[in-house]
């Protein structure tokens, strides 16, 4: 059976030698490398071509989105699983979206990660009962607010309450870096999140959207309270 390939990123170093020690006793998954942030693993990516990325969430320098996204994009072929603490449904939906194979939390037991690693070899989608009921329930509360959505008012509605704080700060003229200092993000989280403010406006340009969110805000103080909350 050939071995499969494996690169693990976190930025936790405890946490990184903990997962490689557990797949080393495998005989039949090689640890290729350990990335400790989304840049690092991109480019570990090309360079050593594992089959698998278990990816972190929440890293430096580049978070485990967007380098999901970047990998799937220029390596399609390569699976990414994401590892984290989080169950945060914006990062389910951003990952999935992108193309993970799979949304795992850290509490996960030691072999039932070894074989979800294996099950996403096999084609398998990965993910655990209580974030598939979250993923579950945003899904089903997205699809009622867009249900005849005809405007972009009845649109904006639609818009999380990180994507109400981002777009908060874009009325107030906040560029990327200072909305991803503001709210410590990444630069590259914040533009995924205004990537969905924008579809959700029905707009791909900037002032057009800073001025629809203007007039929402202006229009809509339940939205402001929400934003403020």
């Amino acid at each position: 059976m050939e071995r499969i390939r494996l690169l693990i990123a976190d930025d936790q170093t405890l946490m990184r030698d903990g997962l490689k020690t557990i797949f080393d006793l495998e005989e039949d998954i090689d640890v290729v490398g350990t990335a400790e942030n989304g840049r690092e693993a991109l480019e570990m990516t090309e360079r050593l071509k594992p089959d698998v990325v278990l990816m972190d969430i929440r890293m430096p320098v580049m978070d485990g989105v967007e380098c999901t996204r970047l990998i799937k994009k220029n390596f399609p072929e390569v699976l990414v699983i994401v590892l984290t603490t989080f169950d945060d449904e914006e990062y389910i939906i951003q990952a999935l979206n992108y193309g993970a194979s799979g949304y795992l939390l850290k509490d996960i037991p030691g072999d039932r990660l070894i074989q979800a690693v294996r099950d996403a070899v096999s084609g398998n989608l990965l993910m655990p009962a209580q974030v598939a009921a979250k993923l579950a329930c945003r899904l089903s509360d997205l699809a009622g607010k867009c249900r005849g959505a005809d405007t972009w008012t009845e649109r904006a509605q639609t818009l999380s309450r990180r994507e109400l704080e981002i777009a908060r700060l874009m009325v107030k003229g906040a560029g990327n870096r200072e909305i991803a200092d503001t709210l410590c993000l990444t630069e590259g989280t914040v533009k995924n999140y205004i990537s969905s403010i924008y579809s959700k406006l029905g707009t791909h340009d900037r002032p057009q959207a800073i001025n629809l969110l203007k007039d929402l805000l202006a229009g809509n103080p339940t939205t402001e309270e929400v934003m403020d909350g």
